[in-house]
């Protein structure tokens, strides 16, 4: 059971990874606190975010839209590399998935089929959104894939988790298919490389 860690060991394990970092407004005390709670915190979710452009991205995670308020992640990993932080704290990015994924997260096991709703998401991962149109054509820059694996090889490495701590969000809930045109084994085995 891992306590989130405060924004400013955020900020700083993404900069000691190696990673730009793009503050977004009062993305600190930018969060969705008031609908549930905040941890503990068991692993990372990678999203796409079907959108172009990185000022539109940026800004549509952060503010979210009327159906799914702001914000929908921590971070948006830009096609460039950058990563924009956008809010901190509970966000709007996992939603309701299943219990067994989470318990193979928490034990960092092999992941069961997602199969199920019944686990508020929101509460337990980080979550970054990676600007792609997730239709398993428009590429993944090396840049972007890079910084991937080091935003969650620096949440991995402050939490002492193994990239089995990192999921996709279609290994959590039924029907999600992000994120599309890489596949998580091959991003959990970049992250292996770097927490060596």
């Amino acid at each position: 059971m891992a306590a989130p860690m405060s924004a400013d060991r955020f900020i700083n394990a993404l900069r000691n990874e190696g990673l730009t970092v793009v503050e977004v407004g009062a993305w600190r005390t930018h969060n969705r606190n008031h609908k549930g709670p905040w941890g503990p915190v068991h692993g990372v979710m990678i999203h796409h975010t079907v959108t172009r452009g990185t000022p539109y991205t940026v800004e549509l995670c952060r503010q979210g839209y009327s159906a799914l308020p702001g914000p929908l992640c921590h971070g948006v990993i830009a096609k460039d590399g950058r990563v924009h932080l956008v809010g901190y704290g509970r966000a709007n990015h996992a939603g309701a998935g299943d219990s067994d994924v989470l318990a193979a997260v928490i034990a960092e096991k092999r992941l069961p089929p997602d199969n199920e709703t019944d686990t508020d998401g929101n509460r337990y991962f980080y979550g970054f959104e990676c600007e792609n149109l997730g239709d398993g054509e428009d590429p993944w820059p090396a840049v972007q894939l890079d910084a991937i694996a080091r935003a969650a090889a620096a949440i991995c490495r402050h939490h002492r988790w193994t990239a089995r701590s990192v999921i996709g969000h279609r290994e959590w809930q039924p029907g999600k298919v992000d994120p599309r045109g890489f596949t998580m084994d091959s991003m959990r085995d970049r992250i292996s490389e770097r927490l060596k």
